[in-house]
């Protein structure tokens, strides 16, 4: 009986790597920490860490694409314009932001690194 191997049984150095959200982070963080992980023409994600920053006064930042946000660990409070809201995020807390909302990050956490995954994506992708 002949089986078809599997790509990455015929090349074992196709071996994904396995990478930590929790590792590799900056030491002081005097703004932001913005790293892709992934990106393709559909959609990107991110890892973004904070510990006390914030979007500056009067700066709303708004996307082209939904953004989908969970919370890994540390706290934050978000703002949004449309609807003078805002939304208290604690680690396991996710939301999506659609496209053309404007939002800012009114808080971080300043005594622990705030781990964020942002998914953007396009909002016209079907199932």
């Amino acid at each position: 009986m002949n089986k078809k191997k599997s790509r990455g049984a015929e090349n074992p150095a196709s071996i994904p790597a396995v990478n930590n959200l929790f590792t590799l982070i900056p030491e002081n963080l005097e703004k932001e920490y913005f790293e892709k992980l992934l990106k393709n023409e559909h959609l990107f994600l991110e890892r973004i860490v904070s510990e006390g920053n914030i979007t500056p006064f009067g700066i709303w930042l708004c996307e082209n694409t939904d953004e989908w946000v969970i919370l890994l660990s540390g706290s934050a409070k978000l703002s949004f314009k449309n609807d003078n809201s805002t939304v208290e995020l604690q680690a396991g807390d996710y939301l999506t932001i659609p496209a053309g909302t404007y939002h800012r990050v009114e808080w971080t956490d300043p005594n622990t690194k705030t781990v964020w995954l942002a998914l953007h994506y396009s909002p016209k992708i079907k199932d």
